[in-house]
């Protein structure tokens, strides 16, 4: 669109105050359409006639923001009235809260923390006679303080519900970002779902708190009469210590207040310009004292990125529907406009690994196609000259080396989406992107057609990792080495569909295959098994399965692999004939297992397997979250190798299946649904009298193979028969 709006912000700085700015105007005539677009640095809440534009939640939204920013178009027709008055409150938001967290870099604070309350708003109304105007952000426009006297991302929110606006400080126009602006890309981030309270109770230290049953990430709706002055004061946690009590010291610095100072009467108050990740509520203050809150004054609201759930998975195992739910949940509460790491400490960044593990359910749980349109688009802006890719996107974090399978969901994501939705979009955004990331890969090591001489996160958690590191055993040169396969691997699979010359990229990847083989003709880890079977690195990838079953037998039937393994860890083993023993691990109970965490109450995917311990006492308190969703891409192998519903790669989208079911005799019925581009998708399979009973419905042409016996079908419904064995 073309602006003719001035940047404005208040005359005088508001400190940490969320300032809000006053338009009032009066219409010429009768209206047939107003639309308003709008923008901010920071967040942003806007009223007309005191009825809230939109439902877009932290609007506009998270991008890099020195590339891009998001403005957002509203229809406002139905708001006006003759004299009108509209506001925009502005918070700090991502754009001037103190990111990165614990990393402190330079960027955010020299950049945009010192950058004002900016605002950009142009409406435009269209009159039945044909005449049009135009009403811009400009120097006639008023601003004041706010009711919200501190809000920022990581720190909370503090509102003083007496404080009156009073409109009466000047704005200024200022040279704000212009050549970066573009429309709303991703989904919008919207209100979801309302979680009422479950439970109250008083901890050994005697606080009260309340447990909404579910970690959530989003806000907390207070229902209250009150007198004025009166303080509603909120902390926030994920989960209990073993004695009981209200536990935060896993949300390091981030502060997460909820401070509310009530007026008169019956009041409601929600955040606006914030959120926390979080299960239990402990009350600091509360009108008539703490033990006067009661289970009717609090309902959690649940935020995230407008995403349609399109996948869902259930068995006759009652841990394994919960782990489902809890795969889900994590989604839900990290997919707020990035993939974030989680959503409740002083980080909540775009990890770059955790995405692309995930990425491959994130498509199958949910539409996900336009979310990570946008994200990738941050991550093509973010990306150096070079072809650099960071560790986070947006990247806050710049100056730190590239790591392998961190900086590969370059290319990774892209195909993932791909082949998930079938539209070849995406790979057109994105393509100069993953090649530049395997060409610098290419200029950076120090041994021709391997990656050395870097520094990564290797097999990041990895049980096998030496004492006192976070990172497994697994070499870091052999998991960089075999992700520059994969990614060249995918450059190539890309260029194909494009169209275009990827000869020196086919050269490239035999190169490398070649130079694997030779440094890694054996493998010392679980995470080597794995990575070297599914790529496809091996020279024999059935013995490097069989000797990654023997690994896993060896030690009791556990896996040992972190980030990097655990992802690929059951389909390397089904792949290659050994899917009771990926069941085997997918249905443990002990630690470590999926379902460990599921024993000790989870409600989502955690950070570490052992997060908290049998004992009861925490893995650690700096890096210790109860809502990492990386873990839950478990998932994909359920959809595809459980459920068995894959898409052909000659026909991504799932324009063709192949649809290939595993059941296993210690669950007695599993079902995986999808619902794609071409109509629904259903694969069940249950015992019935000694027998397998198969139960398939396909959209399209697909192939269904039962006992490892094709049948080609076409749209319909299907069933099948096979022993139990």
């Amino acid at each position: 669109m073309e602006w003719i709006a001035k940047w404005i912000k208040p005359a005088a700085d508001t400190g940490d105050v969320a300032p809000i700015f006053l338009k009032d105007f009066s219409l010429k005539g009768t209206v047939s359409k107003a639309t308003l677009a709008i923008t901010t640095l920071g967040v942003y809440e806007a009223e007309l006639n005191g009825r809230r534009i939109g439902e877009f939640i932290l609007a506009p939204g998270w991008t890099s923001y020195q590339k891009r920013l998001q403005y957002q178009e509203y229809d406002v027709t139905e708001l006006l009235s003759t004299e009108n008055q509209l506001t925009v409150l502005v918070g700090k938001g991502w754009y001037r809260s103190r990111m990165p967290g614990p990393w402190g870099t330079s960027l955010y604070q020299d950049q945009f923390c010192a950058n004002p309350a900016g605002l950009l708003a142009q409406l435009t109304v269209s009159y039945e006679d044909g005449s049009q105007e135009i009403i811009t952000s400009d120097e006639s426009w008023k601003v004041s303080e706010s009711q919200v006297r501190f809000s920022e991302i990581y720190d909370g929110e503090i509102v003083d519900a007496t404080f009156e606006a009073a409109y009466d400080q000047a704005v200024s126009v200022f040279d704000g970002p212009s050549d970066t602006l573009i429309p709303q890309q991703g989904e919008e981030i919207r209100e979801q779902e309302r979680v009422s309270a479950a439970r109250t109770f008083t901890t050994p230290k005697g606080e009260v708190v309340i447990d909404f049953g579910q970690e959530v990430t989003g806000y907390v709706e207070t229902v209250v009469t009150a007198k004025s002055g009166d303080m509603v004061d909120l902390s926030f946690a994920e989960v209990m210590d073993k004695d009981g009590n209200f536990y935060t010291q896993n949300y390091r610095s981030a502060k997460a207040q909820y401070h509310y100072i009530c007026r008169d009467g019956r009041q409601t108050y929600k955040p606006k310009l914030t959120f926390w990740g979080f299960r239990y509520i402990r009350i600091n203050q509360f009108p008539g004292g703490t033990d006067k809150a009661s289970l009717d004054n609090f309902t959690a609201i649940t935020v995230h990125s407008d995403m349609k759930r399109i996948g869902y998975l259930s068995c006759s195992n009652p841990l394994l529907n919960k782990l489902f739910s809890n795969i889900i949940w994590g989604q839900k509460d990290n997919f707020l406009d990035v993939p974030t790491d989680c959503p409740q400490r002083d980080e909540r960044l775009g990890w770059t690994g955790d995405a692309q593990v995930f990425v491959r359910t994130a498509c199958t749980n949910y539409d996900a196609e336009k979310f990570f349109t946008k994200w990738l688009a941050d991550m093509a802006a973010d990306q150096h000259e070079d072809g650099y890719v960071g560790h986070v996107i947006p990247d806050l974090l710049q100056k730190m080396p590239a790591s392998a399978a961190w900086s590969d969901a370059a290319t990774i994501c892209p195909w993932e989406v791909y082949m998930a939705y079938g539209n070849p979009q995406i790979l057109e955004n994105q393509f100069a992107c993953m090649s530049k990331w395997v060409d610098y890969i290419t200029s950076v090591t120090t041994t021709p057609y391997l990656w050395t001489g870097g520094k990564h996160y290797g097999d990041w958690l990895g049980l096998d990792a030496p004492s006192g590191s976070y990172k497994g055993s697994t070499r870091a040169d052999f998991i960089a080495s075999a992700y520059y396969a994969y990614s060249a691997s995918l450059v190539i699979k890309a260029g194909k569909v494009l169209g275009k010359d990827i000869s020196a990229y086919e050269s490239l990847y035999e190169n490398i295959v070649t130079a694997f083989r030779n440094a890694y003709p054996s493998y010392t880890t679980q995470t080597e098994c794995v990575l070297a079977a599914h790529f496809k690195l091996a020279k024999d990838c059935q013995a490097a399965a069989d000797q990654l079953a023997e690994m896993i037998k060896e030690c009791g039937v556990q896996h040992k692999t972190g980030f990097v393994g655990t992802p690929y860890l059951l389909h390397v083993l089904s792949t290659y004939g050994y899917a009771d023993l990926a069941y085997s691990l997918l249905l443990r109970e002990k630690y470590p297992s999926w379902l460990y965490p599921v024993t000790k109450g989870a409600t989502t995917i955690w950070e570490h397997w052992d997060g908290i311990m049998e004992d009861g006492s925490f893995w650690s308190a700096d890096m210790n979250s109860f809502n990492h969703y990386a873990y839950g891409s478990v998932a994909d192998w359920v959809y595809g190798v459980a459920a068995g519903i894959n898409p052909v790669e000659e026909a991504p989208g799932y324009a063709k299946v192949r649809i290939a079911p595993i059941p296993d005799a210690r669950l007695d019925w599993l079902k995986g649904s999808l619902e794609t581009r071409h109509g629904l998708i259903s694969s069940e399979w249950k015992k019935e009298d000694g027998y397998w009973r198969y139960e398939i419905t396909t959209p399209v042409e697909s192939v269904i193979v039962i006992d490892g016996k094709e049948h080609s079908v076409k749209a319909g419904t299907y069933y099948f028969y096979s022993a139990i064995k």
